[in-house]
């Protein structure tokens, strides 16, 4: 019984652990049940995308989707000045990932030519980079800008995972409709620095 007064607190009710029993049965018989050889594919393209699995079948659980592209900042990837190379373990990860799209959104002062042919040098093939939505630009501008630069390579956004670090690329990801995002710390590992999820 809820109204004025009420904490929204469990109920006082008799068979409180009969309905959180029934809640819980309900919603196991919800969740899917993959055969092993799908959760295996999975492990699998998680692997060679370079996420964990938990983060990927969060992804695709979360959009329906499989991703096709992922979109770094270049505060992502640490490039913060001109000649700012990439961690090493970061550009080895990055360059062994297969079979998904790489782009770069490159904030100022950093040129977006500059900043492919740096990580061309550190065995990183990006698929597009282009300028990374000012923080002065409204939502719609910024919607434009990311589906510029996802348009390079025809990706839909809803298959596109932002990497990124701050709370303005955090935004990219609800602004473009995209897949999500993940902070830089979770796809690098401790060559990152922490941010929450």
């Amino acid at each position: 019984m809820s109204g004025p007064g009420h904490n929204g607190g469990p109920t006082l009710e008799a068979g409180g652990s009969w309905r959180r029993h029934c809640w819980r049965a309900a919603r196991a018989d919800l969740m899917p049940k993959l055969p092993l050889e799908v959760v295996r594919l999975r492990v699998k393209r998680a692997a060679e995308i370079g996420l964990d699995y938990k983060t990927y079948a969060g992804v695709r659980a979360a959009t329906g989707h499989d991703l096709v592209a992922f979109l770094f900042s270049t505060n992502a990837l640490r490039l913060l000045r001109e000649g700012d190379r990439m961690p090493g373990a970061d550009a080895e990860r990055l360059a062994r990932a297969r079979h998904i799209g790489r782009l770069v959104a490159v904030q100022p002062p950093l040129d977006p030519g500059r900043v492919r042919q740096g990580l061309a040098e550190q065995g990183v093939a990006l698929d597009a980079t282009g300028r990374a939505p000012g923080i002065a630009l409204g939502w719609g501008e910024t919607r434009r800008a990311l589906l510029d630069l996802l348009g390079e390579v025809r990706a839909p956004a809803d298959r596109v995972l932002v990497i990124g670090e701050t709370a303005l690329e955090r935004d990219w990801a609800g602004i473009g409709r995209m897949a999500g995002f993940l902070p830089a710390a979770r796809y690098f590992g401790a060559g990152a620095t922490a941010s929450n999820w």
